[in-house]
């Protein structure tokens, strides 16, 4: 099964819309650093095993840079989960939609 890849523009079209899961696959202080709006921290670690909840989402990734996100999204793609992956990741990311847990 295949993956599609979106463009950092076209990832806030994704956010707080039924039936898509937008999931930061960083490090929880990574997440808590700088994230996207709506998105959930699962790290990479975690996402096999957690993605079993949300097996009814189309679930949007996205990490640091782009790379992990894309191997993530290959391997959920092969288990047979709906996937988009974000290109070069939160990094390139220069929309509105921003947030920030640190002071």
């Amino acid at each position: 099964m295949e993956f599609e890849t979106i463009s950092p523009r076209e990832i806030d079209a994704f956010l707080f819309r039924e039936g898509y899961t937008v999931i930061d696959i960083r490090e929880p202080r990574d997440f808590r650093r700088l994230h996207l709006k709506g998105a959930v921290c699962i790290p990479y670690e975690n996402l096999q095993e957690r993605a079993g909840f949300l097996k009814t989402q189309t679930l949007v990734l996205y990490c640091e840079h782009g790379g992990t996100s894309l191997k993530a999204a290959r391997e959920l793609a092969a288990l047979g989960y709906r996937v988009k992956a974000m290109i070069g990741g939160i990094q390139a990311y220069r929309g509105r939609n921003l947030e920030s847990y640190t002071a």
